[in-house]
């Protein structure tokens, strides 16, 4: 799943979704969680139909991919409410 979908799921920022993230690096690892390419993106963007985003913003950063087990390992360091109660 990205970045910015489980955010919103999350009910956090994706920055504060990337930072916590980043903050436990290494209960991370490539099989968890991976950023995508530029290619990638693009690619994803096409599939969906997204719009271009170089005319409205866009993000800065190419998103990261969160596996079964990184979304897991998400709900154990997000400090949200949400993410609390999943655990739980």
């Amino acid at each position: 799943m990205i970045d910015s979908d489980l955010a919103a799921l999350y009910k956090v920022t994706t920055g504060n979704l990337n930072k916590a993230m980043k903050r436990n690096i290494s209960r991370f690892p490539e099989s968890f969680c991976f950023q995508l390419t530029e290619d990638e993106y693009k690619n994803l963007r096409f599939q969906n139909g997204t719009s271009s985003l170089s005319n409205y913003g866009g993000r800065r950063y190419m998103p990261y991919v969160f596996t079964e087990q990184g979304i897991a390992m998400l709900s154990a360091v997000l400090k949200s409410d949400i993410a609390v109660h999943q655990i739980s």
